[in-house]
């Protein structure tokens, strides 16, 4: 056969192929059913409805000899952690049903990626694996971009119907099969009416749909919710009445809800209320609540994303500063809540400079899934090179190999409690997340929750293979797409460790010349960017912040030096002269220039990509994805406009001759105005 033949017969194979696929939501997520073969699953000892599940997700899925058999065991062994496993060909062992379920749905993801099995022993990382819902009690989601919550809306009596039952086992089963084993139902900036009965008879009823998973429930609470619910004068932790009401509103809880995880708490920050208010420390108001749930073995996580009200210092050491006086102060059910970086999930930032610092206080990190400042649902950016690239961040406080992984799991501090937190991105969108590839995030965050030794590019791999096809022509290419989207997106956003240059309220396109009369300084670009004629970028050396003394050395002395910061991070640590001399060996500005421009770029490859993709994924999310990256190239282009073209009045020099020119105006960048209520 000549090779014009064989090329036709390929075409002609491949496009009846992408025919035939069947449409798909999405829905189904990385679970999407398989033609299992037979296999026969025996349970151990007293099987629950956790092992039942394990049994069901193996009958459903089974990939090995047909008419195989699989025991399940429970069994004694120190090696194994209350959620650990033990895998072996035809036996999973394990001391608990939830780590049976964790076991099964590890089992099927090897036997689909064609991994070993004999041997392999699994114990999480963290104790609590958790997950943030930012919903509010209307259905609405605080920057949620994949529709309205699945466990509330807007009604005068919260109900539950059988489709909500069912929608949110298949949540929970999809959470079990990545061992995330917690979930905090409500947004942080948390409504009082959380706390009536009527939300804790409903919440009652998502912990009942949840359990057989091994997910417990969790709640944000409003700190003056004695106030507001009770009629009570104060919120003052000291105040016995106020201690009495948090005693039985817990126990309250606990009667309806035996297995509650605990309360999340954001308080004294983005003006909710908390224990400043009465002139209390974050000390007193915590542990007044972790001494209200401690005989019910709850946890109390206490967020650090604080910062001056008066906006004085440095926005960057705020959360540093407030609470290192307090390290060993809080009690041992405390567990302090750390965003990634010390400014508020920018595209970039250095690691928080907590992480290893408070070394007798019980800390876990916080990460965004949901891309707040990451394009919303609109762009694929794939998160997991962002998450590994802090937790394997050094600190070098216990010297080295310190990394925020191991100051945060039990490794280097005897922890009570470790957890790692990850803001959702789930709504009732048919895909749960809005963009098909924003399913990576949920599911890679659960994967490092529960190894965080994993790479991105295997988590990747793994999420194609389950969640498209195990084609070699498309997960090569794919995945080296996913690798390449974070670094993409801070290229065109903001390079070279600028940050926070969004426009005002949404966060979502680039206005750098923001400047809304009123408004805080650390709510405006400028006040970051800093730029001049001089140059630009925020200076927090010993000139100007001194941020740099809240990392241990050797990190201290390499922020600090404009010669060794790394040129991803120079224009958070420096304030820079336009003509400064890069490690490339380009100016600033001509550098600035090359990255702007090198986003857009890979954004266009992407496109590439994606099209010839066409053959292997069914029409609909083909063409969803296709839609997105087509807008994603678009608003790389707006944010390279815009940001060259108004950094250029400040400069004073041209954009460099090699590089694509802007197409747009500045003041036609000016005029652009992103309404996500339209969108959402």
């Amino acid at each position: 056969m000549n090779r014009s033949k064989k090329v036709l017969l390929f075409l002609i194979f491949h496009l009846s192929f992408s025919f035939f696929l069947r449409s798909e939501s999405g829905h189904q997520l990385w679970l999407r059913p398989v033609d299992a073969h037979s296999v026969t699953v025996e349970l151990g000892g007293r099987p629950g409805a956790t092992q039942r599940l394990a049994a069901d997700v193996l009958s459903h899925s089974w990939q090995g000899d047909s008419k195989a058999t699989i025991k399940l065991r429970l069994i004694k062994d120190r090696s194994l952690k209350p959620d650990g496993f033990r895998l072996h060909t035809g036996e999973i062992q394990a001391t608990s049903e939830t780590g049976l379920l964790y076991g099964a749905y590890e089992y099927i993801r090897r036997q689909r990626m064609g991994k070993r099995l004999d041997g392999f022993l699994s114990n999480p990382a963290y104790q609590h694996r958790i997950l943030n819902h930012w919903d509010n009690l209307n259905g609405t989601i605080e920057r949620g971009y994949a529709g309205h919550s699945i466990f509330w809306r807007r009604e005068a009596q919260p109900t539950v119907t059988e489709s909500d039952r069912a929608l949110w086992r298949e949540y929970a089963a999809a959470n079990a099969s990545i061992g995330i084993n917690g979930t905090v139902l409500n947004n942080v900036n948390a409504s009082p009416e959380m706390l009536s009965l009527a939300y804790l008879q409903k919440t009652k009823a998502i912990a009942e749909a949840l359990r057989p998973f091994g997910v417990r429930v969790y709640l944000s609470i409003n700190y003056a919710s004695p106030m507001r619910l009770s009629g009570l004068k104060t919120a003052d932790p000291l105040d016995p009445k106020v201690q009495a009401w948090w005693r039985d509103k817990i126990a309250e809880i606990y009667a309806l809800i035996p297995d509650f995880g605990g309360f999340l708490v954001k308080a004294n920050s983005e003006g909710q209320p908390g224990p400043m208010d009465y002139g209390r420390t974050h000390v007193e108001g915590a542990n007044m609540l972790a001494d209200a749930i401690k005989p019910f073995n709850g946890l109390i996580m206490w967020r650090a994303f604080v910062y001056d009200p008066a906006g004085g210092s440095d926005r960057a050491t705020q959360a540093y500063d407030e609470f290192m006086p307090f390290d060993g102060k809080f009690r041992d059910n405390v567990i302090i809540q750390v965003k990634n970086g010390p400014v508020d999930f920018q595209p970039r930032e250095p690691f928080s400079p907590l992480f290893g610092a408070m070394k007798q206080t019980s800390v876990m990190p916080e990460f965004q899934i949901t891309q707040e400042y990451l394009g919303f649902s609109f762009q694929l950016v794939y998160l997991a090179p962002m998450w590994t690239e802090c937790l394997q961040s050094d600190t070098y406080q216990m010297g080295v190999g310190s990394t925020v992984a191991r100051c945060t799991d039990g490794q280097l501090y005897p922890q009570t409690h470790t957890a790692i937190a990850g803001v959702a991105n789930i709504g009732l969108d048919d895909n749960w997340c809005g963009h098909p590839f924003a399913q990576a995030n949920w599911y890679a965050f659960g994967r490092l929750a529960w190894d965080h030794a994993l790479s991105g590019e295997v988590i990747a791999e793994e999420w194609i293979q389950q969640t498209f096809t195990a084609e070699r022509s498309f997960v090569d290419p794919v995945k080296t797409m996913m690798m390449a989207s974070r670094e993409a997106a801070v290229n065109y956003m903001m390079p070279l460790g600028l940050h926070h240059l969004f426009a005002w309220g949404h966060h979502y396109g680039p206005e750098p010349w923001c400047n809304v009369a009123g408004a805080r300084a650390d709510w405006l670009p400028s006040y970051y960017h800093r730029a001049s004629e001089e140059g630009i970028g925020f200076d927090r050396t010993v000139t100007g912040s001194n941020a740099v003394k809240q990392y241990q050395e050797p990190l201290r002395s390499r922020f600090a030096s404009i010669e060794s910061c790394p040129d991803e991070l120079l224009l958070w640590f420096h304030h820079v002269p336009w003509q400064h001399r890069m490690q490339s060996g380009e100016t600033l500005w001509n550098e600035l220039c090359i990255r702007y421009d090198r986003g857009v770029q890979e954004v266009r490859s992407f496109q590439k990509v994606w099209d010839r993709m066409e053959s292997f994924v069914d029409s609909d999310r083909f063409k969803e994805v296709q839609s997105r990256l087509r807008r994603q190239a678009r608003d790389a282009q707006w944010w390279k406009d815009a940001c060259l073209l108004y950094f250029q009045t400040y400069s004073n020099l041209p954009i460099p001759t090699y590089i694509e020119r802007p197409v747009q105006d500045l003041e036609e960048m000016k005029q652009i105005k992103f309404d996500w209520t339209h969108h959402n």
